[in-house]
């Protein structure tokens, strides 16, 4: 691109979504993957919906924050799988400006969204276990759908700044995104500007989302290791480290891959496009299961559910 003082720009129509580069021949391979994993997204997380909204006893606080995490998760993996499988086979793997911005913003919105609700499901338990005969009051619906709503909102204007910030840039006449969908460090690399106001506030923002849902969750996880430490019973305990070791479990996965993608230097392009897929993918893939398979009460409103249809039928 040349030296970004010197280098000219032009007004860019459209991108160019280079993806991963690998051989030809493995293009049909990870389409096939991508589509095995976007379906197994489509059907965890929208039966997980249908069965929180469709059995009135997941009518609980818990259950409601995840049917919000299965809808986020839902949209956020929509937003970049489709457009990544159709790259595997296009010859142009081209995006229109306007299509980068829709797909920068949606995905911005909804995986901070996640995070802030993440939070909100850890002062959840916190609240569950730590204080269980106040749960119902401490929990109501009105706190609930405020947090929900706050989760939202906090999705809502960090993508409206971000986005706003890295489409403003001047790019380079080079077109070609290096990553499998519209990201801020990808795109920052296509700037003729100087950078470093820009890396600075990006940085900052990235820190504000971070750091304090992670301190959220780290002292709710140290309040509620240390209250079921103090229970006598062994299964008591069990059950208590159950209903959290899903959502620990969820957590881990995407604060993990989140903070070495916007946290560390960018210098591994392609290492950042494996840290990427695990939470545009994976994490939305995983989350279903996990909450499925290690949760009783939704085994059996599955069940509940899979006996009424064959009454039906």
């Amino acid at each position: 691109m040349g030296d970004r003082g010197t280098c000219n720009h032009t007004e860019v129509t459209d991108f160019i979504l280079v993806g991963f580069r690998v051989r030809p021949d493995l293009y049909i391979l990870l389409f096939l993957l991508f589509l095995l994993v976007y379906v197994m997204i489509l059907l965890g997380n929208v039966g997980m919906m249908a069965i929180i909204m469709t059995d009135p006893r997941l009518n609980t606080p818990m259950y409601f924050f995840l049917g919000n995490l299965s809808f986020i998760d839902l949209f956020y993996s929509s937003v970049i799988a489709p457009k990544a499988m159709i790259n595997f086979w296009s010859e142009s793997k081209s995006i229109s400006f306007a299509g980068c911005v829709t797909q920068f913003f949606l995905f911005a919105f909804f995986i901070v969204t996640e995070g802030f609700l993440l939070a909100a499901m850890a002062y959840d338990r916190f609240i569950a276990i730590c204080n269980p005969l106040l749960y119902s009051v401490q929990m109501s619906t009105d706190l609930c759908t405020q947090l929900v709503a706050g989760s939202y909102f906090c999705g809502f204007i960090t993508s409206v700044l971000q986005t706003s910030m890295t489409f403003t840039l001047p790019f380079c006449a080079s077109r070609a995104i290096d990553h499998f969908y519209c990201d801020t460090r990808p795109l920052q690399r296509l700037s003729c500007s100087d950078l470093f106001i820009s890396k600075i506030v990006s940085f900052s923002l990235s820190s504000i989302i971070i750091l304090p849902t992670i301190i959220v969750v780290i002292v709710s996880y140290l309040y509620i290791v240390s209250t079921v430490l103090k229970i006598c019973s062994t299964e008591g305990r069990k059950k208590a480290f159950s209903t959290c070791s899903s959502h620990l479990g969820v957590v881990s996965i995407l604060y993990g891959a989140g903070s070495f993608m916007y946290l560390t230097p960018d210098r591994f392009p392609e290492l950042s496009k494996v840290a990427s897929l695990c939470y545009t993918l994976v994490t939305p893939m995983l989350n279903p299961l996990i909450y499925s398979l290690r949760n009783k009460d939704v085994k059996e409103a599955l069940k509940r559910l899979l006996e009424k249809k064959n009454t039906i039928l």
